[in-house]
């Protein structure tokens, strides 16, 4: 029985639908999903629906994609709706979401509690020297902008980042309420959690848009053996403080398909440890 994640499915992509359904059974193992699997809620359907048949359990954290008000959609949802109505399809198809109980792992090395989390961000991955009122302009002198300025809307709230200082207060007090003292945990989130672990080479500018540095120390304070993230596309195990964080993307066809790593070979096993050096 193993803990296996994948994220950034990114099935808006035909070619990616199709390599989805090589994926093998897999059965007793548990998947954690880490965002950007699908913009529309059928497609997040279809993703469940499949990948529920293979897998014991599915856990999922939206990324900003699965946020995104999809253009020319007759009623698109914006915002908390559009975040809603994807929690909504995966507690319909038995999927434990950020808004649901911890579920403990009752597998090898266990247990400990898996802790789906959706942070969104702040824009502080940015240079300490760039002001928040700057912070656009400065990306855009290497032509970078985010489609999340224009397609995540942060209804109700007035910003993304008062939508972020929301869900960090409030994930934070339910962990601190909920989980046990001493409890080991596997959290996991879209974006990253720490700036020093961005891969962003070819576009370093990007990084407002890739987390929040409130949640730097967050592997010591919520006694993380793993943490999980998705959205750079670029798949790697680093180390910070004796604790493994993994980022576990597929990427757009364009990204994957030269090297034939598909969803079969883009998985990778969180728990138990597999045999991996510190870095």
């Amino acid at each position: 029985m193993r803990l296996l994640a994948i994220s950034d499915l990114h099935l808006a992509a035909a070619e990616n639908r199709a390599a989805l359904e090589r994926l093998p059974a897999a059965s007793p193992d548990w998947l954690i999903l880490a965002g950007d699997i699908a913009e529309q809620p059928a497609h997040l359907a279809q993703a469940f629906a499949f990948l529920g048949q293979r897998f014991a359990k599915l856990i999922w954290v939206p990324g900003n994609h699965e946020l995104w008000t999809v253009p020319g959609e007759e009623g698109a949802l914006r915002g908390g709706a559009k975040y809603q109505a994807m929690v909504d399809v995966a507690r319909r198809l038995g999927v434990v979401t950020p808004e649901d109980p911890f579920p403990l792992w009752p597998g090898p090395g266990g247990p400990l509690a898996i802790v789906p989390l959706f942070l969104l961000y702040d824009y502080s991955f940015r240079p300490a020297d760039v002001a928040l009122e700057q912070v656009l302009g400065w990306a855009w002198e290497h032509r970078l902008r985010s489609a999340d300025e224009v397609r995540l809307s942060p209804t109700p709230h007035r910003s993304r980042q008062d939508w972020c200082a929301a869900r960090l207060a409030e994930s934070a007090a339910r962990m601190e309420r909920e989980l046990p003292p001493g409890l080991p945990t596997v959290l996991v989130n879209h974006f990253p959690l720490r700036a020093d672990l961005l891969t962003l080479r070819r576009i370093p500018r990007f990084s407002p848009w890739c987390g929040t540095t409130a949640t730097e120390d967050w592997h010591r304070r919520f006694n993380a053996r793993v943490c999980v993230h998705g959205h750079l596309h670029v798949p790697g195990t680093y180390w910070r403080d004796g604790v493994r964080f993994e980022e576990v993307s597929l990427g757009y066809p364009r990204q994957w398909q030269p090297f034939d790593r598909g969803p079969e070979r883009a998985l990778r096993q969180i728990w138990p440890p597999p045999m991996v050096a510190e870095d």
